[in-house]
């Protein structure tokens, strides 16, 4: 409940900004808050979460690399956005990015996020081990920098589109993410630059945003 009327918070108290600057977030409609049909109401995303696109739905055939390079520019100026309002997400990932039927990415799901204070923030150690920062498993102060760590596993996830970590037990990958310091493959060339400056393990090391959208014009060539 406490998740659900922070997500109502953030979403309500910016909803006129996110309305008329940024495409890639999610419009937020309305929200019932009487029990039991506690609901949020949303634009419709007609293809769901980034997720099933990749691993589920058997559309990888129609994921070509400059689409796959669009959907990241789309998820990092929802990110941009975010971040410009001093909002951490803290629980990035490929399941939270909808896309629509025109291949529009936004991002969804702001239970877990946080606003930005002058003094550190506490994580909480919810949501999704494969996408969790080290910092945020290990349940240390955070920063904005927690969601890059995050967005470099979507960089990740759609340049090899494998799952994350596949094959492994959540609990492990809490245990060589957090203490043996261990990363996903690391691919080749500007993409594998670019997410290894995103894992970096000081988060003030990681790129920002607009970083990021510049970089990605060096991946563009590569497939």
């Amino acid at each position: 409940m406490e998740d659900f009327c922070n997500e109502i918070s953030i979403l309500r108290c910016d909803l006129w900004f996110f309305l008329f600057q940024s495409p890639n977030v999610i419009l937020f409609l309305g929200a019932c808050m009487k029990p039991p049909w506690l609901s949020l109401i949303t634009e419709y995303m007609e293809m769901g979460p980034l997720y099933y696109l990749i691993h589920l739905s058997g559309q990888k055939n129609k994921l070509s690399w400059r689409r796959r390079i669009k959907m990241l520019r789309d998820i990092c100026r929802g990110l941009m956005c975010i971040h410009r309002m001093k909002i951490i997400h803290h629980d990035l990932k490929s399941a939270n990015c909808l896309v629509s039927k025109h291949w529009t990415v936004k991002i969804c799901d702001f239970g877990l996020s946080r606003i930005m204070m002058d003094a550190p923030i506490k994580s909480s150690s919810a949501g999704t081990p494969e996408w969790m920062a080290p910092e945020v498993i290990r349940n240390e102060p955070l920063t904005e920098k927690c969601d890059i760590s995050s967005l470099g596993v979507i960089i990740w996830e759609l340049y090899t589109l494998n799952r994350p970590w596949d094959g492994m037990p959540p609990e492990r990958v809490v245990h060589v993410v957090a203490n043996k310091g261990l990363r996903l493959e690391m691919p080749q060339g500007p993409v594998g630059r670019l997410i290894a400056d995103c894992w970096a393990e000081e988060p003030h090391a990681r790129p920002s945003c607009e970083e990021i959208m510049a970089r990605l014009l060096d991946c563009e060539l590569q497939p």
